[in-house]
C-alpha cells in the first residue's frame, strides 16, 4: 500500500512541501511525481469554489479504497462531486440534498471496490450511495446525462449532521447533528435508536465504527463516548485537547487520537486507558489515517505538512496478555 501525498489548503489540493524522498524511502509513502519534478501543479489542484459558510474539514473529503478518486462536498450548489486523483479533473456530480452537504463517509469496501458512500447536509439528512468499483462513479448507470438516485433516505435529525460513519458488515450509519443527538439507522434507512451520551456530552464532532461493535463518538472539548450498537454506553473520559481526528485500529481494539495540541495518543478502545502518547507535534492534527497493513499512521498537519509515524498494535495487545 502507497499513499500519494496532498494537503489540503485554501488553494486547493497540493503536494506538502518540504518533502524529502530520500528520507522517507523506507516508509509506505510516495511523492506525487508531478509535484516532485515541479510540474503540472495547477492540473492536480482541485479548485471549485466551496460555499463560503462551509468550514472544511476531513469530514468533507472521501477516497476511494484504490485511491484513484476523491469525493468532495461543501459546494454552494448542494451538490458532492468526484475528482480523479490522476488528474484532478471532475468526473461526476451527485445531486440530492435540499441544503449544503455537510460531510461523507465511507464503508469498507467489497471486491471489486464497491462501498457505500454516505452524505450528510444542513437538510438534516443523510443519503445513502452505492459506489461502482467498476465503473468508478456513484451508481450503476454509465448513461450521459442520467443523475444516480440514493439507496435510502435517512431522517431522524432536526439540525445540519455535521458527522457520519457507516459500517457495512454491520449494516449501520452512525450519524451526529450539530447541537446532537447521535442516530443509528440500518443502511436500508430504518431509525433504531438515538445514542444517549452524559449532559455534557451534547456537540459531536467525529464518529467512528467498528466492525467489532464499537462505536466511538469524539464530542466538544475533548469528550469521547464508547457505545455498544445496541446504544449501552460501555466507557466515557475527557482528554486535555480539543480533538479533530480519531481512527480505530482494523480489529476495534485500539483508538488513536489527535488534535490542537500537536499529539497523537493511542487508547485501549473499550475502556479508554491510555496506551502510549508520542512526542508533541509543532502544529496541530486536523486528520488521520492507518495504511492497510495497520503499522504507518499518516496525519495532516494544520500547517500543511503530513506526518508519518510508525505503529504497532500487536506490541500493546501482547502486553496487554501478559499482563492479564
Amino acid at each position: 500500500m502507497h499513499f500519494c501525498m496532498y494537503s489540503c489548503l485554501n488553494g486547493g489540493l497540493r503536494g506538502a512541501p518540504g518533502y524529502s524522498l530520500d528520507q522517507a524511502h523506507h516508509l509506505p509513502i510516495e511523492m506525487d511525481c508531478l509535484v516532485a519534478n515541479n510540474t503540472g501543479s495547477n492540473k492536480r489542484q482541485i479548485t471549485d469554489l466551496v460555499d463560503q459558510s462551509i468550514q472544511i474539514t476531513s469530514h468533507c473529503f472521501v477516497v476511494t479504497a484504490d485511491n484513484r478518486y476523491i469525493l468532495v462536498c461543501g459546494f454552494w450548489d448542494k451538490s458532492f462531486r468526484v475528482y480523479s486523483s490522476e488528474t484532478g479533473k471532475l468526473t461526476q456530480i451527485i445531486f440530492g440534498h435540499w441544503d449544503v452537504v455537510t460531510c461523507l463517509a465511507r464503508s469498507e469496501s467489497y471486491i471489486g471496490g464497491d462501498c457505500y458512500i454516505v452524505s450528510g447536509s444542513r437538510d438534516a439528512t443523510l443519503l445513502l450511495w452505492y459506489w461502482s468499483g467498476r465503473h468508478h462513479i456513484i451508481g450503476d448507470n454509465t448513461s450521459n446525462g442520467d443523475y444516480p438516485a440514493p439507496r435510502a433516505v435517512l431522517t431522524g435529525h432536526d439540525q445540519e449532521v455535521v458527522c457520519v460513519s457507516v459500517c457495512a458488515e454491520l449494516g449501520l450509519v452512525i450519524s451526529g447533528a450539530k447541537e446532537g443527538p447521535c442516530l443509528v439507522h440500518t443502511i436500508t434507512g430504518d431509525l433504531l435508536r438515538a445514542l444517549e451520551a452524559p449532559e455534557l456530552f451534547q456537540r459531536p464532532r467525529v464518529i467512528s465504527v467498528s466492525s467489532e461493535g464499537h462505536c466511538i463518538i469524539c464530542y466538544e472539548r475533548g469528550r469521547f463516548c464508547n457505545f455498544s450498537i445496541n446504544g449501552k454506553l460501555l466507557a466515557q473520559m475527557e482528554v486535555k485537547d480539543s480533538t479533530r481526528a480519531i481512527v480505530l485500529s482494523s480489529d476495534g481494539h485500539n483508538l488513536v487520537t489527535g488534535g490542537d495540541n500537536g499529539v497523537v495518543e493511542v487508547w485501549q478502545a473499550c475502556d479508554f486507558k491510555q496506551l502510549y502518547v508520542y512526542p508533541g507535534c509543532d502544529a496541530g492534527i486536523r486528520a488521520m489515517d492507518l495504511s492497510h497493513d495497520q503499522r504507518t499512521l499518516i496525519t495532516g498537519m494544520v500547517s500543511g505538512s503530513i506526518v508519518a509515524f510508525n505503529i504497532d498494535f500487536n506490541r500493546w495487545h501482547y502486553e496487554h496478555q501478559n499482563r492479564y
